[in-house]
């Protein structure tokens, strides 16, 4: 049984530079997010409470399920782009990793979980999510499945 009713579905993109953890934890919950989807290719951080372990004790505490999808996350060569600010390469290098079989298995369970587990919301790094991979995989989500992106935006600090 899904509930057909295509307005109300969104996917929210979020990430966590220049953020605390409580501001990130705090906008999730507001947004009514119910399943996070960590899009890092790498989930270790320097930044306490953004590790994977940590993250998931954090979300859990507010009833919000964490999932990581490896296969979407950047090829480090993609990762190298972004750092140095060359996004167009970025771009390029993200396309070509999403042809690939782990990359094409991960949407589909994305798209799947956006339909059932109610909102969804993709985490990576950067704050500025036009430069950011995660912006792509929930343009895919919206295009295939007519959902809504919604981009949360955590007070900075």
């Amino acid at each position: 049984m899904s509930s057909q009713h295509g307005q109300s579905q969104k996917i929210f993109t979020i990430g966590y530079e220049q953020t605390p953890p409580k501001a990130v934890l705090d906008e999730l919950e507001k947004a009514g997010v119910k399943l996070l989807v960590d899009v890092r290719a790498v989930t270790s951080s320097r930044r306490p409470g953004f590790s994977k372990n940590q993250l998931a004790a954090g979300l859990d505490e507010r009833g919000i399920a964490y999932l990581h999808l490896a296969g979407l996350g950047t090829p480090k060569e993609g990762r190298l782009a972004a750092r140095s600010g060359q996004y167009k390469e970025l771009h390029k290098i993200y396309a070509r990793h999403l042809k690939t079989p782990q990359a094409k298995e991960n949407l589909d369970e994305l798209a799947a979980l956006v339909k059932q587990a109610g909102p969804v919301c993709l985490l990576c790094y950067e704050r500025d999510h036009s430069h950011c991979h995660r912006q792509w995989i929930a343009e895919i989500i919206e295009e295939r499945d007519g959902v809504k992106v919604e981009n949360l935006a955590p007070p900075q600090v």
